[in-house]
């Protein structure tokens, strides 16, 4: 996505569909905000790296004959008729990505189980991991903050917890941070500068309502073409409920919910005008993603909440499965259990489902 000056994720024309207020842009088509009285300066940023199709495999030793792979489908068909009888796999696989944090009765991270301490269920049925991991790995991050005009006091200090979540994380991840009141707004793209990240920050109107689920889809769709990271994340702060957005609350939980899709972390600000349904709307949102929401009573906190929120990402094991062909087409509950020493017991935390056949970048 090129950058020049603060443009509107209302790009995302599959989410925002005409008479919105605004105009509506094309895929490809970049529009000024047409109400700038902060004067924001022009920018630059540099997009992130298209990824290349794999090449096909070479030809193995042997005198055997290799297979061409077709990525759309992820067909595999013999190039010759030498294999001819044989069995081919023809169905294209869709796997399971789940990023689960493990806390002990104390709520204390746990992060030295080994694979065979987890068990996965679909819909009750036990399933295989083929992947395990408990490493720090990159992740693509969206920040996405209320600049709602009860914001404006508070925003120099958010903006600073941010920042202090952005230098506790990993040095390879790549940040976006999107704006919004009663549209979003993508005021930095993805990059690891933490001086941009700053300025981004500060990119604020303070004024309009509060379209916070039209935010959450699209930061979530941006977040899903940047294909160089597995791993993503949201960061979701307000101190309001949504009261302007085109999607619901369901609407977003759905295209959340693909087989590895981003957690959400929410913190929600309830010094003044959040009630509890949108209490409620943040922790349905980060509870289905396998994320958390925070409710501090005051600024106070938040800085420390957002360190907590660093640490628990570089926390996380990554598990993988294949849940197969018997899979119907609705929703996909899933359960994650874990033992430690002595059978202790543990709470796992990650998404709670998935819709297949959602895009899965």
């Amino acid at each position: 996505m090129l950058l020049g000056q603060r443009f509107s994720l209302r790009l995302f024309a599959r989410i925002f569909p005409p008479g919105i207020v605004g105009a509506v842009l094309c895929v490809g088509a970049i529009a000024q905000e047409p109400d700038n009285p902060m004067g924001l300066p022009p920018r630059t940023s540099t997009p992130p790296p298209s990824v290349q199709a794999p090449e096909p495999p070479a030809q193995q030793s042997g005198g055997q004959t290799g297979h061409s792979i077709t990525p759309q489908t992820g067909t595999i068909t013999p190039e010759s008729g030498e294999d001819q009888g044989r069995f081919v796999f023809k169905k294209q696989v869709q796997e399971v990505v789940l990023h689960a944090t493990v806390v002990d009765e104390s709520g204390r991270l746990i992060t030295s189980l080994d694979r065979n301490a987890f068990t996965v269920y679909q819909n009750g049925q036990p399933e295989i991991i083929t992947s395990f991991r408990r490493e720090d790995v990159p992740v693509a991050l969206g920040i996405v903050i209320d600049n709602s005009g009860s914001m404006r006091d508070k925003r120099q200090r958010l903006n600073q917890a941010v920042v202090n979540l952005v230098r506790a994380s990993n040095s390879q991840d790549q940040v976006f941070v999107v704006n919004f009141g009663q549209a979003p707004y993508l005021d930095q793209d993805f990059t690891s500068d933490v001086n941009l990240l700053q300025t981004a920050l500060h990119q604020v109107s303070s004024r309009g309502s509060t379209a916070l689920y039209d935010a959450v889809v699209a930061s979530n769709l941006h977040l899903r073409n940047n294909p160089s990271l597995d791993k993503k994340v949201l960061l979701v702060i307000t101190d309001g409920q949504d009261n302007m957005s085109r999607e619901t609350l369901p609407d977003a939980m759905r295209k959340l919910q693909s087989s590895k899709g981003a957690t959400l972390y929410a913190i929600g600000l309830t010094d003044q005008g959040m009630n509890r349904s949108g209490r409620q709307a943040l922790e349905s949102l980060a509870q289905s993603t396998g994320g958390m929401a925070f409710f501090p009573k005051s600024l106070d906190e938040v800085d420390e909440i957002t360190r907590e929120i660093a640490h628990d990402i570089r926390s996380q094991y990554a598990l993988t499965y294949n849940p197969g062909a018997t899979i119907g087409s609705g929703y996909q509950k899933i359960q994650v259990e874990a033992k430690g020493p002595a059978h202790t017991r543990l709470t796992v935390r990650t998404r709670n489902g998935y819709y297949p056949g959602e895009t899965t970048k």
